[in-house]
């Protein structure tokens, strides 16, 4: 068996996604006034930068950005043996508009880890999602707000996604097992 892949985003795809996501917020948002954006370690941090950067381009103002980890909320974990659990955001929520940027939605658990883990931050006013791939197959009553590209796959796939920041390129691409004869 080989492992097949197909490129189903380029560098600039990835680049036309952001900034479409960044006019989508600021339309809806009226602006960035009262947002922050929250990174969803680790490809997620670097796409909330990135859309950090677009939004200023735009409006000429920043926008609060920040990296949120999300290890100890996911219900994946054993809970008995963990006592920490900063999640690392340092940026206040309370009353305000968080937009959680996440690189693939699958089935939907990382993002109820992350709206945990804004929660436990204070209370915002609402809770965004932006995702850079939505693949389906939820497990979770959860839907995107912004969406780079829907991409349906089957659950054999894989959606990976390759940024310049720590993999040296940017990408997204589809893998699937390829029986072989």
């Amino acid at each position: 068996m080989s492992i097949e892949t197909r490129v189903i985003m380029d560098e600039t795809a990835i680049r036309r996604a952001l900034t479409r996501i960044a006019h989508e917020i600021l339309e809806r948002n009226k602006g960035i006034e009262g947002c922050v954006l929250a990174g969803i370690k680790t490809r997620g941090v670097f796409l909330a930068q990135r859309l950090a950067e677009r939004l200023e381009e735009i409006e000429g103002a920043s926008i609060p950005w920040g990296e949120l980890d999300v290890t100890f909320y996911r219900d994946d974990r054993n809970k008995t043996a963990e006592v920490a659990n900063d999640n690392g955001f340092k940026l206040p929520v309370h009353g305000k508009k968080v937009i959680l940027f996440d690189d693939v939605l699958y089935t939907g658990r990382t993002i109820r880890a992350a709206m945990d883990a804004i929660m436990d931050c204070g209370r915002p006013e609402s809770i965004q999602l932006a995702v850079l791939a939505d693949r389906g197959h939820r497990e979770l009553p959860i839907r995107p707000d912004y969406i780079g590209k829907n991409v349906p796959t089957s659950k054999s796939e894989e959606i990976e996604v390759l940024l310049q920041e720590i993999d040296g390129s940017d990408m997204v691409r589809i893998m699937h097992d390829r029986e072989e004869n």
